[in-house]
Parts: structure tokens; C-alpha cells; sequence
């Protein structure tokens, strides 16, 4: 990714891996990032409790330290009182930072989990439910709709998955951790300087481990950058259960990152035979004319755009998207390639678009989707659930692997491969 995708994605994160899912966020939600609930354990797991404070006095005197420095930098001493009253030493948030996954899905999986059949179900319900709030946002940003709710299907899984984790002890707790420490003090300022402002109470400031918060997950410092109070009720709110302002916020950031209204993501498209592979790869981009003129396609029939061609599929190849400068402008959200072609998928299936047409070909153990779907259909059979059959390879199939392993006397790997479906058919 670009350097200035990398950049505006600390800006709005700091914290949540590239490449994330994302949960799918995000995301894809905080966190999981990868929604709805999959039947591969792929899917977004239901929300953990909220973690509990323990005594620590070393955070106890970080906190009082950070008091005075916060009162240095123009924060009044009520309001600093009032966010530390009840807020305390979260274990539990350090040690999601310290074993955050290096995993990356294949773009085939997150696929599928960024736009699987529920999320788009409740995506386009929620679409309809707030038509004239996204009209209007679209109208004062020049954002379309279907853009805005793709990110919020993604960040919280339409506003079900905000987090529950007090963002005022999370982020003392991992600025006194110090891994991270000046940049999470940062945001805790920040949070503060929220707090001051009359925008959310400390109870109700809550969010994910890391501190986004929100049906958008904005970090404190991208809040106060762009956040909008777009119902004109004197607060910013993203954390209630109206995502008026979260959505306008959201379209407020895109505008400013440089979206183009009427230019689309991206979209899938197929290209001729002998087609010059050296074309493909972002940062490769010609026009529209050039495209069509190389004998590059639509897939489903639509007007060509300019961007760059890159290929989607496991090991190269097809299916094949052109991604214009308005992919760029979702990068400047969440910096993951996987992450921003999610959203623009989405946004697609919520105007009613197919999903992906081409093939993506076998994963690395030699399985198709289907044939990914077929083991989970045929383990479960066998009495070993996978909870669905999604052809995502997540935490449940994998554990029926090792059981279904055990029962035969195999070796326990959780592994999928050609052997297993054969041996289970």
C-alpha cells in the first residue's frame, strides 16, 4: 500500500492490523472484523463481555501522573475527575494487544464474510430503514449512501457490534502499558478534550479494546478531526443507536480523503486471451479508452472506469477488479487492500449487484470453495458440527477437523485438505 494509505489509516486506527479482517474490521468490527455468522467459525463471533478492571497500582500512579500532564494541555479538572471516576486497569485489553494475529484472510474468504447473505440481508433492510438519512448525507457530501452503509456494515456490522469496552480505561490501560504509550496517551487526551466538549458521557463512551469507537469506529483524534453533528442537536453522537451522525462522520472523512461522486470503487471484469500480465498490479493505471481498447470487459456489463487491474484469485489469476481512485479514498479509512475492496463489494450488493462472478480457484490446500463447503456439509453430517457450510475455514471447522481426526485415529492437525474430503465421502 501507499505510503499515504499507510498514513491516514494510523491517523484513523493506529492500532488495527493492515490486512485485518476486520474485525472484516473490521473488520471487518473491532476486533473480529470479519461478520455475520458464518458457519466456518469464520464468521462475527457474538460480542464478549466487557472486561473487568483489577486493582494495579502502577496504573493508579500512571493515571496520577497523566492527570497533571492532561491538565497541562488545557483539559479542566472536572472533566478529568469525572472520566477517571469508575475507570480502572484493564487486563485483559493488554492482552488482545499483545496477541493481535499476523493472519491474513484470502480476499475468496473475506468475501465472503464482508458480504455474506446476512450481512447483505440486514444491509439492504438498513438501507431502506434510512434511505432519506443517506440521501441526505449524500446530498451535503457527495458520498453515496450505499458507500457510507458498506463501511458501517463492515465497522460494526450496522451498528450491532459498537463495542462495550470503556474507552477511558482502555486507552490509560495500554498507555501505561507503553508499548504504544505516547500515541495512546494521544488518544486519550483526545477522548478527554470529547469528553470536555459535551458530545458523551463517560459512561456511554465506550467502544472496542483499542479505543475506536462507534457504528464507524472512529479513534478519538479522527473524531475530532471529522466528526458532524449532522442532526444539529449540538452533539456529535456515533455511539447511540441513531447512526445519523456516525454515517455523515463517515461520509465527511471520505469527502475530505478526496472521494469523487459518480466514480465507482471499482468493479470486477474479465480480460482477453493473452492478456499482458505486466498491466496488472495497482500503482499500473491507464483510462477508460485504454482498457477498452486492450480488450478488457466488464463483468457485468457496465462502463469501464480508469485504475488499475489487479487479480483476486488464490495463487493470481481470476476474478480480476479495476480499481479506480475512489479505492484509493477507502484505503485513506482503513489502509488493507482486502478491507476496501470489501467495502466496495458490499456497497455493490447493497444496490442489488450479483456477488463475484469469476472463480477464485483453489486455496492453498488444493480445495475450491466448494469443495470447502462440502467437507464442512460432510463433517457435520458425520456429527461433527461446523455450524453452516460457508466454505470459510474458521475457529469451528477447524476444530471439527481435529475432532473428526481424533475419532479416526488420525493425526490432529485442524488442517483442511484433498485427503480429508476424500476420506470423508
Amino acid at each position: 500500500m501507499d505510503q499515504t494509505a499507510v498514513s491516514r489509516h494510523v491517523t484513523r486506527r493506529g492500532v488495527l492490523l493492515a490486512g485485518s479482517t476486520a474485525w472484516l474490521s473490521a473488520c471487518i468490527g473491532s476486533g473480529g472484523r470479519s461478520g455475520g455468522r458464518s458457519g466456518g467459525g469464520g464468521g462475527y463471533p457474538a460480542p464478549d463481555p466487557a472486561p473487568r478492571a483489577v486493582p494495579n497500582a502502577g496504573w493508579d500512579a500512571w493515571v496520577d501522573g497523566f492527570k497533571a500532564r492532561a491538565a497541562g494541555r488545557g483539559i479542566a479538572s472536572g472533566t478529568i475527575e469525572a472520566a477517571f471516576r469508575g475507570a480502572g486497569f484493564l487486563p485483559q485489553v493488554i492482552e488482545k494487544d499483545r496477541n493481535q494475529t499476523e493472519f491474513k484472510r484470502s480476499l475468496e474468504d473475506y468475501l465472503n464474510i464482508a458480504a455474506s447473505e446476512e450481512r447483505v440481508s440486514l444491509g439492504r433492510q438498513k438501507v431502506a430503514q434510512y434511505g432519506g438519512t443517506l440521501s441526505a448525507i449524500e446530498s451535503r457530501y457527495g458520498v453515496e449512501g450505499h458507500v457510507v452503509a458498506a463501511v458501517w456494515g463492515l465497522e460494526s456490522f450496522f451498528g450491532t457490534r459498537r463495542g462495550n469496552v470503556p474507552v477511558v480505561s482502555a486507552l490509560s490501560t495500554l498507555a501505561y502499558e507503553g508499548r504504544r504509550g505516547e500515541f495512546f496517551e494521544g488518544q486519550l487526551v483526545a477522548a478527554l478534550r470529547i469528553l470536555q466538549a459535551g458530545d458523551v458521557t463517560p459512561g456511554a463512551m465506550t467502544g472496542s479494546w483499542a479505543g475506536a469507537m462507534g457504528h464507524t469506529q472512529f479513534i478519538p483524534t479522527s473524531y475530532l478531526e471529522f466528526a458532524v453533528d449532522f442532526t444539529g442537536d449540538g452533539r456529535r453522537d456515533i455511539w447511540s443507536e441513531d447512526p445519523t451522525d456516525a454515517l455523515a462522520s463517515t461520509a465527511a472523512y471520505l469527502q475530505r480523503s478526496g472521494w469523487t461522486t459518480g466514480m465507482p470503487w471499482g468493479m470486477e471484469v474479465t480480460l482477453p486471451a493473452g492478456f499482458d500480465a505486466g498491466l496488472l498490479g495497482r500503482g499500473k493505471g491507464r483510462s477508460a479508452a485504454d482498457w477498452q481498447g486492450a480488450g478488457v470487459r466488464s463483468a457485468e456489463g457496465r462502463a469501464l472506469a480508469g485504475g488499475s487491474i489487479i487479480a483476486g484469485g488464490n495463487g493470481g489469476g481470476g476474478p480480476y477488479f479495476l480499481l479506480t481512485q475512489n479505492f484509493a479514498t477507502i484505503l485513506r479509512y482503513n489502509g488493507a487492500q482486502n478491507y476496501a475492496i470489501g467495502v466496495g463489494h458490499l456497497s455493490d450488493r447493497l444496490l442489488g449487484r450479483g456477488p463475484v462472478r469469476a472463480s477464485f480457484g483453489p486455496d492453498a490446500s488444493g480445495l475450491t470453495q466448494g469443495d470447502r463447503r462440502e467437507l464442512q456439509r460432510r463433517l457435520t453430517a458425520k456429527g461433527f458440527d461446523t455450524a453452516g457450510a460457508d466454505g470459510v475455514i474458521g475457529a469451528k471447522t477447524r476444530a471439527a477437523i481435529r475432532a473428526y481426526e481424533a475419532s479416526v485415529g488420525l493425526p490432529v492437525t485442524g488442517e483442511p485438505s484433498l485427503e480429508l474430503l476424500r476420506r470423508l465421502r
